[in-house]
């Protein structure tokens, strides 16, 4: 999409807001956007006029709405930027989740594509860096509540070394991390990205993303019978089938 061509914040609201009652229902009608925004109908139709003369979506009066391919690749693109602002905001600055919500909406819109993918190594630089991790980002959470820094340096430090020194340890008596497939993995589980192999829908998706060797994968959640599986990758919310999984091969971490 041209510089000309860019849609204004509201049409990729509106955009995106579609992209999601499709993954639920298939189809979005203007109703459901409505009802989702909370705009009334004359806004939602010069909403969908705009998106249909762009070839967005396919459009016409009283018919159900679908997205065409390129319209689907630019909501993908708005989601993964609200997504990947939120969990910045919740999980590196200790943001509470509404309203952090509610500032990814209004910042999803101006990032750059530098900025994003920035923040992203940044948050999974911080989770896997020995002198960060996710004691370090439960301190500075701790920190902003009680603005309390005293004392507690020395501490968090000494924390830091006896978990290198038992990583060290464990290394040493040959308990290293063994490569398992994704399909393995539980909710809340991280791993490191060994190898993809296959060439399913999803594999392509993947590499489509950039992914490669030593990208981190997080499991958010897994069906009840195991199928699908619900990951984040790069900032990407995804959803696995198990044969999908069993093809990308992991590290613990």
């Amino acid at each position: 999409m041209t510089t000309s061509e860019a849609l204004s914040a509201s049409l990729e609201d509106y955009l995106e807001a579609i992209f999601h009652i499709v993954v639920e229902k298939q189809v979005a009608r203007a109703k459901d956007i409505s009802r989702r925004l909370g705009v009334n109908n004359s806004s939602v139709t010069n909403a969908l006029q705009a998106l249909g003369e762009r070839k967005l979506i396919n459009y016409a009066p009283y018919e159900v709405i679908t997205m065409t391919a390129k319209g689907k690749k630019i909501a993908k693109d708005v989601v993964r930027r609200h997504e990947a602002l939120r969990d910045f905001f919740v999980k590196v600055l200790s943001i509470v989740e509404i309203e952090a919500e509610e500032a990814a909406c209004k910042m999803e819109h101006a990032i750059s594509h530098t900025v994003l993918e920035r923040l992203i190594q940044f948050a999974e630089f911080v989770e896997r860096c020995p002198r960060g991790g996710n004691k370090w980002i439960k301190g500075f959470g701790y920190f902003c509540e009680e603005g309390d820094l005293h004392g507690g340096c020395e501490k968090c430090v000494s924390l830091c070394l006896e978990d290198i020194e038992k990583e060290k340890k464990r290394s040493k008596g040959g308990k290293t991390k063994m490569a398992v497939s994704l399909k393995e993995l539980k909710p809340g589980d991280r791993a490191k990205i060994v190898k993809i192999k296959g060439r399913s829908e999803a594999n392509k998706r993947i590499a489509d993303m950039g992914v490669t060797p030593g990208t981190m994968v997080e499991v958010e959640r897994v069906a009840p019978l195991g199928d699908p599986i619900e990951v984040k990758v790069k900032g990407y919310h995804l959803s696995l089938r198990k044969e999908e999984a069993a093809g990308i091969t992991v590290a613990r971490m």
